[in-house]
């Protein structure tokens, strides 16, 4: 059987977040790590919009980081939270919240310059989404408890890009318990082995590369 393909970048969120995803269901795939400055013919073939995570099956074409989770946990995972109807309600709706308005402020406040953006502006917003989840933590080490869950793995990418812009002023807000919840995440094994270096992938040259190197 062929190893499903997966065109990824290391520092992106979304396939931060697509890599944990098959970490946490066992998959294993050739992984083709790549510059987003330079992106290879052969992923912009199969998904001319350029953007990572791209997972390529014998099947079909995955090139939405949330539409790799489903397809990874279709498998189910016993490392993961089973979310209840309610936190499945309150997953999708902060999932939403952060892939759409959070981002949205987070690269006007990180890239100010290149949006022509008031950068306090946005840091202000990202702040009251912020301050918002953190009346929705109650649990430790992770959002819903004990195991990490859909939600975690699919919001702390962008949470740590946020601290990660200034982290001065980040770890002086009043938000603890978000604040506790991306130490966690950071220095997981989890987090670990979704972040492991790999050579990028030479067309010219290529080299299958598994991913992930060892089990979780």
């Amino acid at each position: 059987m062929t190893l499903p393909v997966l065109y990824s970048f290391r520092r992106c969120p979304y396939a931060m977040r697509a890599r944990m995803a098959l970490i946490l269901t066992s998959h294993t795939c050739e992984l083709r790590e790549i510059l987003l400055t330079d992106k290879p013919d052969s992923m912009l073939e199969i998904s001319p919009k350029g953007t990572v995570p791209v997972l390529q099956l014998e099947d079909r074409i995955i090139d939405e980081s949330l539409d790799v989770i489903k397809w990874a946990l279709r498998s189910g995972s016993d490392k993961m939270h089973i979310l209840s109807e309610d936190e499945e309600a309150m997953s999708d709706s902060l999932i939403q919240l952060f892939d759409s308005k959070f981002k949205y402020h987070l690269d006007r406040y990180k890239y100010s310059s290149r949006y022509q953006t008031l950068k306090e502006e946005h840091q202000e917003k990202c702040l009251e989404i912020l301050n918002n989840l953190e009346q929705k933590i109650f649990n430790q080490p992770w959002i819903f408890g004990k195991l990490v869950s859909l939600l975690d793995i699919s919001i702390l990418p962008f949470i740590r890009q946020c601290k990660i812009a200034n982290p001065a002023w980040f770890k002086s807000q009043k938000f603890k318990r978000v604040i506790s919840l991306l130490e966690h995440f950071e220095s997981s094994e989890l987090f670990n082995k979704a972040m492991e270096e790999f050579e990028l992938w030479d067309p010219k040259k290529p080299k299958v590369l598994i991913f992930p190197s060892s089990e979780l």
